[in-house]
């Protein structure tokens, strides 16, 4: 894949993503109008978190990583790797049946061990009701995962990038629908999960059709592939396992402390649209594109490849975590401050906001590292990094709960995604010349930083400046705080070489 095809990639995955993530900002407005910061707001985030923590575990983390390598290399190789596909399905497919039974038979010890803090009142039993709806997602979402890593490794990357945006329209019109008829809107929420997550997977299984790749249902079997497939992604689970236990223990803290599970969630949303915009971009795209060049022998297309990712990654990532410390009150109360959600709630999210925003560059840098250790099918040192990226995590967030409250749960996620980042760059130095720097990164590098500081300043005071037009219309003022800020960001970038307009507009031609 060539510097700009491989571009072209990043932005179809990060426009369908940017489409995903608005809708979901729709969704979260509702979600919070509708039901505030109260109990039923609360049971329903852990509820939708725990098939999205195994999700992230077994699915799009441990499994894919895993699985899209081996399906890219023998797709490269031109061998069968449509029975490998099908045979990986029906071992997942598996796996996946086996933990839903499971989980729903002991749904209260996963909400115990999700929000301790719950037990005792209203939202314990709200939060096992809603999770034992909610799991069977795990199943179609998982396997619509699988579907995506067979369209993306063959350089299909719409589909599957558009998925989610099918998640978003249920819940959101769920919720409508829901107000309008006088129904209760947590269960008409949750009942929209497994609903989206059958969409989802029928999205991606007929483009995955159309592409050529028609899986069938089959019986699994343990061949010697599904046994290689195993041991590789056992250390990636692992690694997966001990992100989620950084989950666990953010959603421990906050469950203590009334309302803070919906704070951080907010808060974790918002910052979640530049990393889902670009690093998830980006790890799709260059995960499989890595493969195939190690397979041909490509030094040099993987040195280009990895180095236009993070050039892409910190253009796009930097002025987003700039804007999420220097303005988080404005966005905040403008997208949520409504209905149930007071400006009390509102100052509280902010806060997570600006503090998720100082780790936004490491969450998204790590997209970028990742992929050099699993195109190599090294799943192992991405684990041991995990494990001390889990230390720093729990010492901080449960040393600094009785100080701070909530918020030390935000510290120790940021805290963690910089020790992970620096761990894998720091284990990333013996790959070869495939992983260094070239001239043009190093020469930008600084140019970044440098927009994205004015970019600051601009905010800064733009916000003073705008005082009293917020007093008037708060979207209306955000809206010209954020267009004024985007479009000075790019004049600094231009003036100062340190990105060019004619490199996007390039990428988004057609060859």
């Amino acid at each position: 894949m060539k510097p700009i095809r491989l571009m072209r990639g990043f932005l179809t995955v990060g426009v369908w993503t940017l489409a995903s993530r608005i809708l979901g900002f729709v969704r979260d407005i509702l979600f919070a109008a509708y039901l505030g910061a109260g109990p039923a707001a609360e049971a329903f985030v852990v509820a939708f978190s725990l098939p999205n923590m195994f999700r992230r575990f077994f699915a799009e983390g441990a499994f894919n990583m895993a699985f899209v390598p081996q399906f890219a290399k023998k797709v490269e190789a031109g061998e069968d790797a449509r029975t490998f596909a099908e045979e990986a399905m029906a071992l997942l497919a598996t796996v996946l049946i086996v933990l839903t039974l499971l989980a729903t038979l002991f749904m209260p010890t996963l909400v115990f061990f999700m929000a301790s803090g719950f037990v005792g009142d209203y939202r314990f039993e709200l939060a096992v009701d809603y999770g034992r709806v909610a799991f069977p997602y795990i199943l179609f979402i998982s396997l619509a995962a699988l579907l995506s890593g067979v369209l993306n490794a063959t350089g299909r990357f719409a589909a599957a990038a558009a998925a989610p945006v099918l998640l978003n329209i249920i819940l959101a019109g769920s919720m409508i629908v829901a107000a309008r008829a006088g129904w209760d809107i947590g269960q008409a929420l949750v009942w929209g999960i497994p609903f989206a997550g059958i969409a989802q997977l029928a999205l991606v299984w007929y483009a995955a059709a159309r592409a050529g790749f028609g899986l069938r249902l089959r019986l699994p079997r343990l061949t010697p592939e599904m046994k290689q497939l195993a041991i590789i992604a056992a250390p990636a689970a692992l690694a997966g396992g001990v992100v989620q236990v950084n989950l666990l223990v953010g959603r421990q803290v906050a469950s203590f402390f009334e309302g803070s599970i919906q704070y951080l969630n907010l808060a974790d949303r918002l910052y979640q649209l530049p990393l889902g915009v670009v690093a998830i971009a980006i790890g799709v795209v260059l995960l499989p594109d890595l493969s195939r060049r190690l397979r041909a022998g490509d030094e040099a297309g993987s040195r280009s490849g990895f180095n236009r990712a993070a050039e892409f990654a910190l253009f796009l990532t930097l002025p987003c975590a700039v804007a999420l410390v220097v303005i988080p009150e404005p966005i905040i109360a403008t997208l949520f401050q409504r209905g149930r959600f007071t400006p009390e709630d509102a100052q509280a999210t902010a806060l997570a906001v600006a503090v998720y925003g100082l780790g936004l560059p490491a969450f998204v840098m790590q997209k970028v590292l990742q992929p050099l250790f699993f195109a190599r099918e090294d799943t192992r040192s991405p684990f041991r990094y995990a494990l001390a990226a889990m230390v720093a995590n729990a010492v901080i967030a449960i040393g600094l709960a009785p100080v701070i409250g909530y918020i030390a749960a935000a510290f120790a996620t940021t805290t963690a995604g910089w020790v992970m980042v620096i761990l894998l760059w720091r284990g990333s130095r013996n790959m070869g010349t495939a992983v260094e720097l070239d001239d043009r990164l190093r020469r930008r590098i600084w140019r970044i930083v440098a927009a994205s500081a004015g970019l600051g300043v601009l905010l800064w005071a733009g916000n003073i400046a705008l005082a009293p037009v917020f007093a008037i219309t708060r979207p209306g003022a955000l809206a010209l705080l954020i267009l004024g800020g985007t479009a000075g960001y790019f004049v600094l970038s231009q003036l100062l070489d340190a990105f060019r307009l004619s490199e996007l507009r390039q990428a988004m031609r057609r060859r």
